[in-house]
This record gives structure tokens, C-alpha cells and sequence, in this order.
């Protein structure tokens, strides 16, 4: 799994959670309903902006849609994502 994925899980998770349709979280959120799509199925990742417009329409914290990517500074050379379990 990538960081993509990661996200659009998260996204999923939540979107169900709150019983929304992708198109009326996208409605709520001011995207296009393809998207959200995309994003669920890691596809495509999102600006900072379309996280946080996300969140809003879900009534959550930014930081649910970002559980368990961290990132990992370099040791030596250059650093990487980490993935924790769910």
C-alpha cells in the first residue's frame, strides 16, 4: 500500500461512516464526484486544500484522513513514508 491508498482508505472509511454517497460527499465538498472516486482508490492524491475542504464536509479533523502515514526523516541519505497498521 502507498501513501495514496493509505489516504483514499482513510477517505472511505470515513465517507461510509457518515453515510454519504461519493457524489454527495463531493457536493459537500465542492469537488467533482470522479475525484473523490480517484482519491478513494489511490489514484490520485490530494492538495492540502481538497484535504481540508474534504474533512469539513465529513465533519472531521483534517488529521483523520491522514491516520497512520507518517513520514520518516533520513538517518543518512533522504527519508521515506512509513505506513502504519490500521
Amino acid at each position: 500500500m502507498n501513501v495514496a491508498e493509505r489516504f483514499g482508505k482513510n477517505l472511505a472509511r470515513h465517507r461510509e461512516a457518515s453515510g454519504f454517497t461519493q457524489e454527495e460527499l463531493a457536493v459537500r465538498a465542492s469537488v467533482h464526484r470522479t475525484q473523490v472516486g480517484l482519491l478513494e482508490t489511490g489514484k490520485r492524491q490530494p492538495r492540502i486544500e481538497t484535504v481540508v475542504k474534504l474533512a469539513g464536509a465529513l465533519s472531521i479533523d483534517s488529521c483523520k484522513l491522514l491516520e497512520g502515514i507518517v513520514w520518516v526523516p533520513p538517518a543518512t541519505d533522504t527519508g521515506h513514508f512509513e505506513l502504519q497498521e490500521d
